[in-house]
């Protein structure tokens, strides 16, 4: 792979007739960079789709080719591709519903907007993952008549489908007013019963773990279950049931359902599992009651989601803060507090409270200078990204707390070049603030000089328009390709050197 020439393939700073000498010589590499260039025109789009097929399907995905650019017979993968962006023509679906290449007739049965007539020819093709393609995203009628498909992978499928009648969900779900399956994937393949071992040592082998079939198909029935669950189609009466269900992955799908009656939560708050509690803690169908339950909950997990659920009351959401490793994150409830709840919590004498609202990005400036003034490091560490934050006010965050918040100081959009160039100096350093002072954009070369020193903030300074060109045209030649790639699509590369460059081809 000749890394320069992929790397100039993505320069933005690229005359069109260098991507044209680009284009001339392109292999699949290189055409993968150009296929995603936003100033392609479609002439050179064109171009480049006959020269290297593989990046046709790329370029029809972005809408760089038209219906009159592709031969379905020829280039069937092309187009598909203008099918699925439904810019194909209709009658390409009657020639492709015909192909032999099962994984195309897949790719065909999940575009949506079909003929008619196409849609029957799939619905009953041969191989069922292709009818299965189908149910997983086709219309209430054609959902209704393969929900009761002989094969129980198809109605596997169908209980996904968000647009499969409520009522033919609820059936799946239950099976009743359903003929039996007679078919599945592992008794396609095995005779009945069978246990597919987890350890399975047949290279040729693609059933998935554990799946088994005693001649109910029941591992594709139980997955069906799960679909259906998970599907907010499905009514709510039809899925309560299953709260107390032996299957742990039935009872996690439930819990994330934002529907739930307040006596199901209740059960699955006390769930043996913390991954459907936990599930059930990010829940908004949750109520304060029993947001505060699961607040003391042993598991970690539970806590932290419990965090993220938008109606935490501010007060629970505090204690979980100054005990839960949440992240630096802006929280849901956070972000949706009033005007009143923001100066509340920024006045707090809990600083995982001040913590909390300090993630906003949004403060009134008053709110903000207050935080940014704050004793605490883990305050300013929230609030040193603002935007508006003075110079004078980011150096006392780094003069009173140094390392601790070096990074957060270097991720603020204000802040100056000569800060950036302190930061980039700072004894002892911190490798993420050269990472956060590569990719800023008032990063100066001097700034960028030191970043290189850093393997990983080296990759991301190579690309960054304030390099000076000579120092990009030698890290053309760096040992680190992706170092190599990021000088190349540096806008700030000389015209001289990207022409020399592709004078060579």
């Amino acid at each position: 792979m000749n890394h320069v020439l992929c790397g100039l393939a993505a320069n933005v700073s690229l005359p069109a007739e260098l991507v044209d000498r680009l284009i001339a010589v392109a292999d699949a590499e290189i055409a993968a960079d150009l296929a995603h260039r936003a100033g392609l025109s479609h002439a050179q789009a064109v171009v480049l789709a006959s020269r290297v097929e593989e990046s046709a399907v790329s370029l029809a995905y972005a809408g760089l080719l038209t219906a009159a650019d592709v031969d379905p017979a020829t280039q069937p993968d092309v187009a598909l591709a203008l099918l699925a962006e439904r810019s194909g023509r209709p009658e390409w679906g009657r020639l492709l519903a015909e192909d032999p290449v099962v994984e195309r007739r897949e790719k065909l049965a999940a575009c949506s907007g079909l003929p008619l007539d196409v849609v029957e020819m799939l619905a009953t093709d041969s191989d069922v993952q292709v009818v299965a393609a189908l149910a997983l995203g086709t219309t209430p009628e054609t959902a209704t008549r393969l929900a009761a498909h002989p094969h129980a992978e198809v109605r596997r499928a169908v209980a996904a489908n968000e647009a499969t009648p409520p009522a033919v969900l609820a059936a799946l779900l239950t099976g009743e007013g359903q003929p039996p399956a007679q078919w599945c994937l592992v008794c396609d393949r095995e005779e009945a019963p069978f246990m597919h071992d987890p350890q399975c040592s047949r290279l040729d082998c693609d059933l998935l773990s554990g799946a088994s079939c005693d001649g109910s198909h029941e591992s594709t029935r139980h997955d069906m279950q799960q679909m259906a669950i998970r599907n907010p189609a499905t009514p709510t009466e039809a899925v309560v049931d299953f709260v107390g269900h032996p299957s742990l992955l039935l009872r996690w799908a439930l819990a994330g359902r934002p529907d739930l009656p307040s006596e199901v939560c209740a059960q699955l708050a006390v769930d043996s599992n913390p991954g459907v509690r936990a599930d059930l803690a990010e829940n908004p169908a949750i109520d304060e009651a029993l947001i505060r339950v699961l607040a003391t909950d042993r598991d970690h997990e539970v806590r932290r989601r419990l965090a993220h659920n938008p109606l935490v009351p501010l007060d629970v959401l505090t204690h979980l803060a100054g005990a839960t490793k949440i992240g630096a994150t802006l929280l849901p409830r956070i972000a949706s507090a009033s005007p009143d709840e923001v100066e509340k919590l920024a006045e707090s004498p809990n600083p995982a409270a001040r913590m909390l609202v300090a993630q906003r990005r949004n403060l009134p400036p008053a709110t903000r200078d207050a935080l940014a003034a704050d004793s605490d490091a883990k305050v300013l560490k929230s609030i040193a990204p603002h935007p508006g934050l003075s110079e004078g006010q980011l150096r006392t965050m780094l003069d009173r707390h140094g390392v601790r918040v070096v990074a957060k100081v270097a991720s603020n959009p204000d802040a100056a070049p000569a800060l950036l160039e302190d930061l980039a100096r700072h004894a002892p350093s911190v490798q993420k603030a050269f990472r956060e002072i590569a990719r800023h954009r008032n990063a100066s070369a001097p700034a960028l000089l030191a970043c290189l020193a850093d393997a990983q903030a080296r990759r991301i300074a190579a690309s960054h328009a304030a390099l000076p060109p000579p120092l990009i045209e030698e890290l053309l030649t760096d040992a680190d390709w992706q170092v190599v790639e990021a000088a190349a699509a540096n806008p700030s590369l000389p015209l001289a050197v990207m022409s020399e460059l592709t004078s060579r081809l």
